[in-house]
Parts: C-alpha cells; structure tokens; sequence
C-alpha cells in the first residue's frame, strides 16, 4: 500500500522480488477482492474461481520450492500478500490458510511421492486445502481431540466431527488431526490428508457456520463416519502428529500477527481519509484535537507493530522463530489490532456500526484474531514457560 501517513520504513529482508510481488498483489486484489467483498458476505465464500486466479497469478504457495509447483520464494513473499489482503478491506479469502499454513503440513512432512501429488494443484489453485484440527469440546486442547482414524488394512476409518473449519466450502483435500491410537492420548495424535473432492463415502460438510463477523469467510463443519483414508496418505509416522503440529504453529501464529498489523495500518488510513472529509460543528473531525490525538495514538501503535512484525518475519525467513517469540507476537500484534480498530470505528460515529463501511467489517473480523491459532491466554503461557 502507497502511502506517506506513516514513516518510510524498509524491513531488512525485503528484497526486489518481494516489492515486486506487493504490487502485483495489490492490483489483483483491487481488481479482484475488494469489489466482491458484499456478494461473499452474502453467500458466505468467495466464487471457487478466485482460487484458480489467485493460483493463475502466482500468489499461491510463494515459498513453496519452483520444483514442487511454488513460487520458489520465502516467508516474506508469503507476508507481503496476506499484508496486500488486509489493505485491499478483504475478510473473505482464506489464502493464509491455504497457503501459508496447511501446504506446509505437507512441504515439511509429506514425501516426494505426496508433494508431487498435492503441491502442484494447491499452488495452481486447482485444488484447494483444510485442516481439521478443532472439535466442538476440544477448542484450543488438541491432545484432547476425539477423531479417530483406526487403521484397517490399507486403509485407516476415520470416525469424528471438526468445526470452525476454514475452506470448509471449496476444500479438496482435509489435513485431519485423529488418533490412531486413542490409548497414547498426545502421542497418538496423527495427520492424515483426505481427499474429499470425489464424493468420498463417510465424509459430509455442515451448513455454513454463522459469525460474528468474516461473513464471507468460508467455515463449515466437517463429519466423518466410516470415512476410508488409504494409509500411503498419512505424513509422517503414525503417533507425530501432535509435534508435527506444534512445530508449525509459530507459522501460523506469526502470519495472524502479519494480518493484525496490516489490519490497524489499513484501518488507521481509513480513518484519517474519513475524518478529512468529515464536518461536525463547523469544522473538519480532523481539527478537533481529541481526533489528532487518537490519531496520533493509533499511527504510533502500528508504527511500533510494524518493527515487531518485521523482525519476526526475518527470524522466520532465517529460521530462528521459536514458539516462545511467535507467541509474543501473535499476543501483542491481535491484541493492538482490536484497539486501534475500535478507537478507529469510535470517530465515525454512526456510520462506524454500519457494516457497509469497511471500519465496520474491520471491527468485526478483528476479534476472532485473539482466539484462533490458540487464544491471546495460550499465548501468555507459552510466553510464560520460557522465563
């Protein structure tokens, strides 16, 4: 996003090919996300054919290596697009998951058999990519979780319900969290891809799960019952699941904590466009010194945002992240989203509650970002243990 409102500031590990990247991201998205955003909310995803664009575009799976189907790239290309979304107002596209997070279950941990099966149609779009890992009385305890996938000859049987899934509408292949062996608790935790794009027996989608906000964004539930998996599709070892799982959430977690910065600078940009235009007793909300102050607030919270995000991103693309900083940033970064946002909506006044204004959806979407990838809590204590 162009812009002089905030100081001139290059991250350390953006390089040509990442500025060049931004750009192309931000016409695609302005082109073909921010228009849509209304006609998602209403049907609640976004047309199956963004993702053969997206795909089409080269803005699927950048840091995946050329060889398997990516970009070739690393964690910063993967930064700047999901930076591009926030800027373009969208809270529909479930690129972060796709891409940034569930392909690298199988990056990381699938064989050269399954990245050359998968990969390619995940970074073209063609296919498109969930994890089940949340159940309705799990939440964020996944070494508590109830699927089952019980092995039967060359096949495992998967028994169980997920919910709060994203890319639950258009997803081809489900990463599932389950048990092949209920017994171990945690160290029987193993992932599974299921390929659900042939009408696979014992596998269902729930009805469209309905939100706070993120209308547009595709959550369902997901059912499994006798559903068949064929064994060659675990990754990994059977019983590594759970520490599969928990080396990539620092990932994860630093992607929400990307999305939360660029969120509160979109929305800070909004604000002050607003309150430039806006008269209220004679004069422009800008002049009022309570507005310049909130202002003043805000731009300083995301300017100090942006230092802390860039440094994650360069420990990432380094490979020094540990849980202990994504934690940190994830907490801190969703935690300053929600109240640049809120202080951002309160100097629109009205038309801050009206979810045509993009302030509004903004607001909405925001608050998720302190509970999933494991709650702003969770966070504290993985912070805490390494004091």
């Amino acid at each position: 996003m162009t812009t002089t409102l905030f100081p001139d500031h290059r991250p350390t590990w953006q390089t040509e090919s990442h500025e060049l990247l931004r750009d192309h991201a931000r016409a695609f998205f302005a082109r073909e996300v921010t228009p849509r955003q209304a006609d998602w909310a209403r049907q609640g995803h976004v047309d199956r054919e963004l993702w053969n664009r997206a795909g089409a575009a080269g803005l699927l799976l950048t840091d995946i290596a050329e060889k398997d189907g990516g970009g070739g790239g690393d964690f910063g290309h993967e930064a700047v697009v999901a930076q591009e979304l926030a800027y373009a107002h969208d809270s529909a596209f479930g690129f972060t998951v796709h891409s940034t997070i569930v392909s690298h279950y199988i990056n990381a941990y699938g064989t050269e058999e399954q990245k050359r099966r998968w990969l390619p149609g995940l970074a073209s779009g063609e296919k498109v990519v969930a994890v089940a890992m949340t159940e309705p009385g799990t939440g964020s305890d996944l070494q508590n979780v109830k699927t089952t996938a019980i092995r039967d000859g060359d096949h495992y049987v998967v028994n169980g319900a997920k919910t709060f899934i994203s890319n639950g509408t258009h997803c081809d292949l489900v990463v599932i969290v389950a048990k092949t062996d209920p017994a171990a608790g945690g160290k029987g935790i193993s992932l599974l891809v299921a390929e659900v794009d042939n009408n696979v027996a014992g596998f269902s989608r729930g009805a469209v799960l309905e939100k706070i906000g993120m209308h547009g964004w595709d959550t369902r539930e997901l059912f499994f019952d006798d559903m068949r998996v064929p064994v060659e599709n675990i990754l990994g070892e059977e019983g590594s699941g759970f520490a599969e799982l928990m080396t990539q959430l620092p990932r994860e977690r630093l992607i929400i904590g990307v999305a939360g910065v660029a969120v509160a600078e979109a929305a800070v940009i909004e604000t002050i466009r607003y309150v430039k235009e806006r008269d209220a007793f004679g004069k422009k909300l800008l002049d009022f010194q309570n507005t310049q102050f909130v202002l003043a607030e805000c731009k300083a919270e995301v300017y100090a945002g942006k230092a802390l995000i860039d440094d994650g991103i360069r420990r990432q693309i380094e490979g020094t992240l540990d849980a202990a900083g994504a934690s940190m940033i994830k907490m801190w970064a969703t935690d300053m989203q929600c109240r640049v946002v809120d202080k951002c909506l309160q100097l629109f006044g009205g038309y801050g509650y009206m979810m045509e204004y993009p302030i509004a959806q903004m607001y909405a979407a925001s608050r998720v970002q302190r509970i999933y990838g494991g709650t702003n809590e969770i966070m504290k204590l993985l912070v805490a243990r390494s004091l």
